[in-house]
């Protein structure tokens, strides 16, 4: 692991801000860390409150959309509610669903087929609207470049309103309106919602003219939550306000899908985390092995029991799903092994009966193992398809686009991306590749990197140091929660290896022979030896909180050690 201190804020600037907030240097300097740098900012950080959402009216194309679905009520029009079928999709289409229908009877909901129809819009889906005499569609999470479908659907005369969060093209969709932030000159204060959160701007607009607060809506920030979660966009900002709100609804009143979901798992509780390995998950294996529907048929259904019926069947995808994964997984280390390709720059792995549905969940699983740009390929029909991940620092797409000669098409961002090839391009393909990964990859980039936000001392941890903390979460992207280092460190003699593996290192940590914190860290069992017999040690590491027998104690969780 590569171990980087974060750039410190200015001596002035932190003393400044500590005087201001009555708060500690250290604390301080987190939120400056973290653009926070004056007793407004910090309140409004502390103590998010719905009054600080943006008016929706500010985003480009919200007066249209609101005024075309209006007049879809008005004059008994069918509308069809489109969305994507991953986690921010399904959430999408069931928000803005179970709202319209809740004014109005006349409301369906697509969601594309993974395996027959792709990613998008689609013109299955299109056909689909007009064999239901559907005037309207609504599309989340996805459409921004639908150029040719949204065209297709005006021929037939259907009316699309695009809410998505992607980058747009050179040319946007001839839509009644196109809500999203990222379309240049668009006017939005915040450019990083996700799918859901654009569907829940456009819902508030709605409520504006159908009767509804804001506050009233405060019931539909479960689903808003769990896609900024599983989403990956940043939680800071606007995304801030929805997720801490989205996080009290799933804690004391969720949709009767979420709860059986939580039931099922018997967690209480949840933060971000959670919501990112326990829930979503759940609702992305939906789509990955039967169909994104049903996925919208558990968020929407208002009966806790039945939502309990089709939760029990996607429990059944989920751990169809984790079996697929591992064996995949394990099938992709051997063929690595096998071929000797444990030194290059890039993991390139292709079997043509693995799951496509997985492939992207390998491809971040093998990175854990070998930390590289990684592409796990597929066959679907003639053509082979791949998800490809990628590393801290370094752009897969760009390297991608030097490997244009060998695809047939391809398509996503940075960290994340897809693409389809004949199956008689795949060497020459792999080849490329590597050869592109190796002339533009820094080295370090090779080694997976822990950013520091500040070196302590142990004696600088405290229960209130630990309150304050809790008091930064939801934590994601833009705000991880606060990592620490600190060094000539020992183990009081209780240190041993834990789990069914002994992969796990549980100790007690002290530092010049002062209080001991008890320290737990995941995977690192094999430096059990290194901290032995008094010797020194570096560390890195959050603080939590730990319950166990009925006590409350601050617990380290160690990330690495030296």
């Amino acid at each position: 692991m590569r171990w980087t201190l974060k750039a410190q804020p200015e001596q002035e600037k932190g003393d400044y801000l500590a005087n201001s907030l009555k708060v500690s240097p250290l604390v301080a300097r987190l939120l400056l860390q973290r653009d926070i740098c004056s007793f407004e900012g910090a309140k409004a950080f502390f103590r998010p409150q719905l009054s600080d959402l943006h008016d929706p009216f500010l985003m480009s194309g919200m007066s249209a959309a609101v005024k075309r679905i209006l007049k879809a009520i008005e004059q008994g029009e069918n509308i069809m509610v489109f969305g994507d079928y991953d986690v921010d999709g399904t959430t999408s289409v069931s928000l803005l669903s179970s709202y319209l229908l809740e004014k109005y009877s006349n409301v369906a909901t697509y969601i594309p087929d993974r395996y027959k129809e792709g990613y998008g819009i689609s013109f299955q889906g299109i056909d689909f609207a007009k064999d239901n005499d559907i005037g309207l569609i609504i599309a989340l999470d996805c459409g921004i470049k639908a150029i040719e479908q949204v065209a297709y659907a005006k021929e037939k005369g259907i009316d699309f309103i695009i809410c998505d969060h992607h980058l747009p093209g050179s040319k946007l969709p001839d839509a009644i309106a196109t809500l999203d932030p990222k379309i240049a000159g668009d006017p939005y204060p915040y450019k990083e919602l996700c799918g859901c959160g654009i569907g829940f701007k456009l819902i508030q607009a709605l409520g504006t003219s159908l009767g509804d607060s804001t506050e009233e809506l405060l019931p539909y920030l479960d689903l808003v939550s769990v896609a900024i979660g599983a989403d990956i966009v940043p939680i800071t900002g606007e995304n801030r306000v929805l997720a801490y709100f989205g996080l009290q609804v799933i804690n004391s009143g969720p949709r009767p899908g979420i709860e059986a979901i939580i039931k099922a798992t018997e967690r209480k509780d949840l933060g971000i985390t959670d919501v990112v390995f326990i829930i979503a998950p759940r609702i992305n294996a939906a789509g990955r092995m039967k169909h994104g529907q049903y996925a919208v048929e558990l968020l929407s259904e208002p009966n806790f029991h039945k939502a309990q019926e089709y939760a029990s069947a996607i429990e059944e995808f989920n751990t169809e799903r984790k079996g697929l994964d591992q064996k995949i997984t394990e099938e992709a280390l051997i063929q690595i092994a096998e071929n000797h390709e444990e030194n290059r720059h890039t993991s390139v792995v292709y079997k043509e009966n693995w799951h496509k549905g997985v492939i992207g969940i390998v491809a971040s699983r093998l990175i854990e193992t070998y930390y590289r740009p990684t592409l796990v390929f597929t066959k679907n029909g003639e053509k082979l398809t791949a998800s490809a991940r990628s590393v801290k620092g370094f752009d897969v797409y760009a390297a991608l686009e030097n490997c244009t000669d060998h695809l047939i098409q391809f398509g996503g961002h940075k960290y994340a991306a897809g693409l389809t090839m004949l199956e008689a391009q795949y060497e020459d393909f792999k080849q490329r590749f590597e050869e592109v990964v190796q002339k533009t990859i820094k080295p370090e980039a090779l080694t997976p990197e822990i950013e520091i936000d500040a070196k302590i001392s142990l004696s600088d941890i405290s229960p209130k140091l630990l309150r304050i903390i809790k008091q930064f979460a939801p934590f994601g992207p833009g705000n991880r929660a606060p990592v620490f280092m600190a060094s000539r460190l020992f183990d009081t003699g209780f240190a041993k290896r834990v789990g069914a593996d002994g992969n796990h290192l549980k100790l007690q940590i002290t530092q010049d022979g002062r209080k001991a914190f008890g320290a737990i860290g995941f995977n690192l069992g094999e430096k059990f030896e290194r901290i032995g017999g008094k010797k020194s040690f570096d560390a890195v590491f959050t603080i939590e909180e730990n319950h166990w027998n009925g006590t409350t104690s601050i617990q380290l969780k160690v990330k690495d050690l030296r």
